[in-house]
């Protein structure tokens, strides 16, 4: 006969992808065993079942680690974004039960942005395409045709 104490077998946790990784990356130590995640949202709409998909699994892995999400707007798009947007998206999260860390905005670091932009440059790992954005979307390729390259792709870097 046996002690049903001794059967009790360890019940395995069936995890995502995304949790696997983060358990991976705990058992090797990196960043010192700490969690932190983030929601980068563009505030230019209202957000919608995708999002709070997004939110939960950015707020929820950090919280089963004991860790942060940090709220980062992507507010690269003055034309399109508004406060309002930025409010709503605040409310949200709150409604879902999630409180950030810490809030940024992609816009503050617009001079660190570019100065990487330039360094990319300089070493030829970019360029700047003056092509309009139609002319760009027309050279894209499909999954079965290959894209055309842009002009601009190969000029020397000084034209850049």
């Amino acid at each position: 006969m046996t002690n049903p104490e001794e059967e009790k077998v360890t019940e395995k946790k069936s995890l995502n992808f995304i949790e696997a990784k983060v358990e991976e990356d705990l058992a090797n130590g990196k960043n010192g065993g700490r969690v932190q995640t983030r929601f980068p949202p563009e505030p230019n709409g209202y957000l919608h079942i995708g999002h709070a998909k997004a939110i939960c699994l950015d707020f929820g892995i950090a919280a089963q680690h004991g860790g942060v999400c940090n709220l980062r707007f992507d507010d690269t798009n003055p034309t399109k974004e508004n406060m309002e947007y930025v409010d709503a998206i605040k409310e949200d999260i709150q409604w879902l039960g999630y409180q950030w860390g810490n809030e940024y905005y992609a816009s503050d670091y617009f001079q660190q942005l570019w100065d990487f932009a330039i360094e990319l440059i300089k070493r030829g790992k970019a360029y700047i395409d003056e092509q309009s954005s139609e002319e760009i979307a027309a050279q894209k390729g499909t999954p079965t045709q290959p894209g055309i390259e842009s002009p601009y792709r190969n000029r020397p870097v000084e034209e850049s």
